[in-house]
């Protein structure tokens, strides 16, 4: 399949034949999808971030493996080389535009930066458990992040973040909150995210944050949550349709806003549904209100966003089979909810069809009386 460059180059070339654009904008044109494409991962960035952290890897394990044997002030020198080499020497390539090269040493430093925290921390007896090491680690990375100016470095701050929250919500599983501070973390790497221009790093915070809301709920008050988490996805949706120019100078996604308050919708919906499981009637609404909801989505944004029509659909398919699972033993309550979903869908079905219809035809009607 052409990616997204390549379709714009056509439709460019297009535009210029059929005289939609002058010769000017689109040479225009062109050349700031040129650029734009440069400036995208390519299978070989991928491969040369894959090679440096399988490398990085390698290099921990070696040492580990024979760190026993190692003097201690060579073990010292040898991790802080490594990782002076990783950041001087990733500065230096790229200043020599050697960007995926760069972005890889900057990888491998920072990993040797975690793994430096455990081995020092072994080395010298030092008290700590794994989620202070964990912080120390994420912090680090931001800070190499920010001064570097690096993308990639700002995903794997996010991942740590992550791995964080997670470690934080499993230790304190039935005993009290996930840490607030994670809200804090957020937030700065959101910020930074801006600087280092990582709209994958925003990606994985928003995702993040949806966890988050999970932990919460399921540890506490799940109705509660996850129906705040359900609604207040919903009322994100609805102010990015109905000024979505605002919402993208602000969260700087592309189309991938939407998506994100899809999948928080179904999530909150997914734990009101466990929680309600044997609650028929509300059940039933619940799994309404899924079905309705997932329509809703792909009228409103399916069309500009092929990530929100796969989480629609895979949606969409797995609330089918959870009603089916839980209402098989009365196939009369299944045979009911299916026809309920179904006419609802087919009413959302006939409005969709017939705005559809007549926009083409106002689109037509106006190209028409202009020529």
């Amino acid at each position: 399949m052409a990616s997204y460059a390549s379709r714009l180059k056509q439709d460019i070339a297009r535009w210029a034949e059929t005289g939609i654009v002058d010769a000017s904008t689109a040479a225009a044109l062109l050349q700031d999808a040129e650029a734009n494409e440069r400036r995208s991962f390519s299978f070989g960035f991928v491969l040369a971030i894959m090679a440096a952290l399988l490398l990085g890897a390698s290099i921990l394990l070696l040492i580990a493996a024979n760190w026993g044997s190692i003097p201690r002030l060579v073990r010292v020198c040898g991790l802080l080389a490594v990782l002076f080499g990783g950041y001087v020497g990733g500065a230096v390539l790229k200043q020599r535009g050697d960007d995926a090269l760069a972005e890889a040493l900057w990888l491998v430093a920072a990993s040797s930066f975690g793994a430096s925290i455990a081995l020092i921390g072994q080395m010298y007896h030092f008290s700590g458990d794994l989620d202070a090491a964990l912080l120390t680690w994420c912090v680090g990375t931001v800070l190499a992040a920010f001064l570097l100016r690096s993308g990639p470095l700002t995903v794997g701050a996010v991942a740590i973040a992550m791995a964080w929250l997670i470690l934080r919500g499993v230790e304190n599983w039935g005993a009290g909150l996930p840490s607030h501070l994670y809200l804090v973390i957020a937030l700065l790497l959101w910020l930074v995210s801006y600087w280092t221009q990582s709209r994958a790093a925003r990606h994985l915070i928003l995702l993040s944050l949806i966890l988050y809301v999970a932990l919460l709920a399921v540890q506490y008050e799940v109705l509660g949550l996850a129906t705040v988490l359900a609604i207040g996805s919903a009322a994100l949706f609805a102010l990015h349709v109905r000024i979505p120019g605002e919402v993208e100078r602000v969260i700087r996604l592309g189309s991938g806003f939407p998506a994100h308050c899809l999948v928080g919708f179904l999530a909150g919906l997914a734990m009101i549904q466990a929680e309600l499981v044997d609650e028929g009637m509300s059940l039933a609404f619940a799994a309404l209100a899924t079905f309705g909801g997932i329509a809703a989505a792909l009228y409103l944004a399916g069309r500009e966003s092929r990530v929100l029509r796969s989480i629609a659909y895979v949606g969409f398919g797995l609330e089918l089979c959870f009603v089916y699972a839980v209402t098989m033993g009365t196939m009369l309550g299944t045979a009911g909810l299916f026809l309920a979903s179904g006419v609802l869908l087919g009413i959302i079905a006939i409005f969709i069809i017939r705005v559809e219809r007549r926009i083409r035809t106002g689109i037509s009607g106006h190209g028409g009386a202009t020529a």
